[in-house]
């Protein structure tokens, strides 16, 4: 059995219901666009890593989309808050016997097979690694032992997120990835020509 976990939480991409922080700038359309287009990208970066994926909806599970079931085992998340949603996906993966957990989202342009593939080599010499993003919070959390304190006492979505989860991890082994940025806002996509066809209208 594969030891190594790949948990990829993605919200169901529907108009006017996804990257709305973006959508303010760019309109519904535009934003939806922007994040299928990075749907696309997380699927070709991770579909070819060795390890085991999961995909985690959060609406519902689509099956004829951008996540191969033959590649991609499907779930939904669960839970009353970001916190809950994956710890509960943390706890399923361990419960299967997996030894190396590695959750990330789906709207980073930034990632590459090279980056997920150092991650799980740190779960190796640490417990516990982290991936920072330019906002204050992560886009990667990985560990090897379920540590309860990550997952609660969080204001998901703002910049405290990362200082808090590494205030849990202070008498922890835990490695840093470098940081990244994800894309939220316009101004995380307007500098980078592969946006160029989904906001030519507002630049």
């Amino acid at each position: 059995m594969q030891k190594n976990l790949l948990l990829i939480f993605t919200r169901n991409p529907e108009l006017g219901k996804c990257k709305t922080r973006l959508a303010a700038t760019v309109g519904d359309q535009a934003a939806l666009d922007i994040y299928n287009f990075l749907l696309q990208h997380t699927a070709k970066v991770t579909s070819q890593l060795s390890c085991d994926k999961a995909v985690y909806y959060s609406e519902e599970i689509w099956q004829n989309d951008v996540w191969d079931a033959n590649t991609y085992e499907k779930k939904l998340q669960e839970g009353s808050d970001l916190g809950e949603k994956m710890i509960n996906a943390f706890k399923e993966g361990f419960a299967a016997g997996y030894k190396n957990i590695i959750v990330i989202g789906s709207d980073l342009y930034d990632i590459q097979p090279k980056d997920l593939n150092h991650a799980f080599e740190q779960l190796g010499e640490h417990d516990f690694v982290v991936g920072p993003a330019e906002d204050g919070g992560y886009y990667l959390l990985g560990m090897n032992k379920l540590l309860p304190s990550l997952f609660s006492n969080k204001e998901w979505g703002t910049d405290s997120v990362l200082q808090n989860t590494l205030q849990d991890l202070q008498k922890e082994t835990y490695f840093l990835l470098e940081e990244k940025n994800d894309v939220d806002y316009f101004e995380d996509v307007k500098d980078i020509p592969a946006f160029d066809p989904f906001i030519k209208h507002v630049k």
